[in-house]
């Protein structure tokens, strides 16, 4: 029986996917409102409880997870936690968060550069993720193999050169958990179903430069799939 209830709950019903769509939209609410306050001086600390007092304020019952927003060399850390670090010039910085509606949660990544794009290697990381996820979302769809779409994502960042600086799988499940089945890896096996919902957040991670990732959560539909999370790419 081991794995049979987490099984059960890879196929969401119209109930289930009505409730992370709410997370979703209680999470894009939140990062409008407070999206503006990314910029030099903001503390890293301080924008994340602004983020999870948005969305409280926006009907969610708890944050998903604990709010990551990671500037500079902070952001070089994929499960980097929120401190006193004050954005500056030109960070990199990554905002991962998500909402609690009902039991069910939504899970989201943005990145940006404080003071715009700019160029140089963050422009490029920044370019070739977001080049990345687009690439892996284009063929979620049903029974696309699970490796398919991290290879999709993989195949993007190895043209840029950064195929080693993408380390972690492409994505997973969501739904009471933020982390569920399935995983979306070069090692995963299986295929998407329709009802699924799952993460694309391909990411990079430079040390001592920082970090990008684009995360979404969709849903998986017979003809393709149907995006939650619909913040824009750029804060």
């Amino acid at each position: 029986t081991e794995g049979l209830v987490e099984g059960l709950r890879e196929v969401k019903d119209e109930g289930e996917v009505a409730r992370i769509a709410a997370a979703a939209v209680v999470a894009d609410g939140a990062l409008a409102s407070v999206g503006p306050t990314f910029e030099v001086g903001a503390v890293e600390g301080e924008v994340a409880a602004a983020l999870d007092h948005a969305m409280r304020l926006g009907g969610a019952s708890d944050r998903a997870f604990e709010t990551i927003v990671a500037s500079g060399p902070n952001s070089a850390l994929p499960h980097a936690r929120p401190g006193q670090r004050s954005l500056e010039d030109g960070d990199l910085v990554v905002c991962d968060f998500g909402a609690v509606f009902d039991g069910y949660r939504s899970d989201m990544t943005r990145s940006m550069r404080v003071g715009g794009t700019g160029a140089g290697l963050e422009a490029e990381m920044l370019a070739a993720v977001l080049e990345a996820q687009a690439a892996g979302l284009a063929i979620v769809a049903d029974g696309v193999a699970v490796a398919e779409v991290d290879a999709a994502c993989r195949a993007v960042l190895a043209e840029a050169g950064l195929a080693s600086a993408f380390t972690h799988g492409t994505g997973h499940g969501v739904g009471l958990d933020v982390h569920e089945r399935p995983g979306l890896s070069s090692a995963a096996t299986g295929s998407l179903r329709t009802g699924q919902v799952v993460t694309v957040e391909p990411g990079v991670y430079v040390a001592g430069l920082g970090g990008v990732r684009w995360e979404d959560t969709v849903l998986v539909t017979d003809d393709g799939h149907r995006l939650l999370t619909g913040s824009p790419k750029e804060l």
